[in-house]
């Protein structure tokens, strides 16, 4: 007969000393409640259900356990005062702590792209508490899709002259570009997957990482290939020959669908469609040439550029964008990423005013507990950088002109699909304007952008700072 693998406790003789309480693997839940009693008391009823649980795994079953995954949550609104405090408020209440977050504003719409960390039922009460805000029109989580990530990151290296060949090479390895350079210094602007800017910060931080800058990451969906794509309503009219291969309304039965109950939106990725829909009365295409202020404002008011240090919290945002919705300060960009300490995260944002009301806001921002720094860079060199990506209509014909504009702007296709084509742009707002003007003409089906990042040049040099000045001969 076998011998069982699970035997009774044996209780010691009667008048022998009782050994002391052998514990096994639950120790800590049994430890403090039997070290003076010498055994443990246990029911034979219960010897059977002891060695089950001792021989067996005792982890949490995966049917009851929810695993906690990274969230990519598009968000287009009606842009209006505080809609960013309010969004960042139904997040941060539910104690969801915002890994990176990018905007894309204009006068009247907002495009929120937020990485947050969670299960998906918890989520998925988030997205509902979205949609119950007035302006939101489509609230999507883009991670089920494939698609097309990217993020910008400046960094700024303590680099002496004799360290900057092996900070070239990375650079090349990584198809990085310098932005600035002086004696100690060297800034370096990266743009990527976010496993990319995580492998460039990891290589760089031997070399003494001094400040970093993040824009949030943005996210477009990648275009199918073949007869199921679908297509793009107003691509037959920027492209005669392609209506009679293609259904016009293919795309249409396949992707618009209600938001909200009283308008149709395109799904996928960031959607800004050129073509507006005769039951939602805004525009919903970003204008190009929102966000600049012209220089020479006789009243003083321009565009300032804040750099905001804060610690990496839940809520954090909601209680900075606070400070402005209170006051009636009208945010044109904002991006936020983690720092270059661990446990902080930068917010870069432009805010228009005059110098005396910005240096009002920069007061009450110190007196937040989570503020470490703020500081108001507009009136120093600086170099910004602000990421685009964008999705055009094309034909085969169409397809060579758009791939040499992007050339001459020294963009990237990312994408390219049957009848469109993804670009990636990097550089300042008045490039992105110039891109976005250009290819207008060609059908523009989505656009993502995130908020401009900008760090200060430490060579003190800025092209906009010497266009009064006459050159030396």
């Amino acid at each position: 007969m076998a011998t069982s693998l699970c035997r009774p406790p044996q209780l010691p003789a009667k008048g022998t000393a009782r050994p002391p309480c052998q514990v096994g693997p639950i120790s800590g839940l049994l430890r403090g409640a039997t070290a003076n009693r010498g055994f443990i008391s246990m029911p034979k009823r219960n010897i059977k259900a002891f060695c089950t649980l001792e021989g067996t795994d005792r982890s949490v079953p995966s049917a009851t356990r929810e695993s906690i995954k990274r969230h990519t949550i598009s968000v287009f609104v009606g842009d209006e005062s505080g809609m960013i405090n309010r969004i960042a408020g139904v997040v941060a209440r539910r104690g969801y702590n915002i890994e990176s977050l990018a905007v894309g504003l204009n006068k009247d719409k907002a495009l929120f792209t937020i990485v947050v960390s969670g299960t998906e039922k918890v989520l998925q009460q988030v997205i509902e508490q979205l949609n119950k805000l007035v302006n939101v029109i489509k609230v999507e989580d883009l991670s089920r899709q494939p698609l097309v990530e990217r993020e910008l990151m400046l960094v700024k290296l303590n680099v002496e002259p004799d360290r900057r060949p092996e900070v070239m090479g990375l650079v090349d390895i990584f198809r990085s570009k310098v932005v600035d350079l002086s004696d100690h210094t060297m800034t370096i602007e990266v743009t990527g997957d976010p496993g990319k800017i995580a492998a460039v910060q990891r290589n760089l931080s031997k070399f003494g990482i001094k400040e970093i800058a993040r824009t949030g990451k943005i996210a477009l969906r990648r275009e199918r290939i073949g007869a199921d794509a679908p297509f793009w309503r107003f691509s037959a009219a920027s492209y005669p020959d392609l209506e009679n291969t293609v259904p016009s309304n293919s795309h249409l039965s396949s992707s618009i669908r209600p938001s909200n109950g009283n308008s149709e939106e395109s799904s996928g990725g960031d959607v800004y469609p050129v073509e507006p829909y005769e039951s939602f009365s805004v525009n919903q295409v970003l204008d190009a040439h929102w966000g600049i202020l012209a220089e020479n404002n006789s009243g003083g008011f321009c565009s300032h550029t804040l750099s905001i240090l804060v610690n990496d919290t839940a809520g954090v945002l909601n209680i900075v964008t606070g400070i402005f919705s209170r006051r009636g300060y009208n945010i044109q960009s904002l991006a936020v990423g983690p720092a270059e300490r661990e446990g902080t995260s930068r917010i870069t944002t432009v805010v228009p005013g005059t110098d005396d009301s910005i240096s009002k806001l920069v007061l009450h921002l110190y007196k937040l507990i989570d503020v470490h720094e703020v500081q108001d860079i507009t009136h120093l060199p600086f170099a910004e950088r602000e990421l685009m990506l964008i999705k055009v209509a094309v034909n085969r014909t169409a397809r060579r002109d758009i791939l040499d504009i992007a050339d001459i702007f020294r963009a990237k296709a990312v994408d390219v699909s049957d009848h469109t084509v993804t670009l990636q742009l990097s550089g300042d707002i008045n490039k992105m304007v110039a891109l976005q003007r250009m290819l207008e003409p060609y059908g523009i089906c989505e656009v993502a952008r995130t908020g401009r990042v900008a760090l200060v040049r430490e060579s003190g040099v800025d092209s906009k700072y010497l266009r009064g000045f006459s050159l030396p001969l």
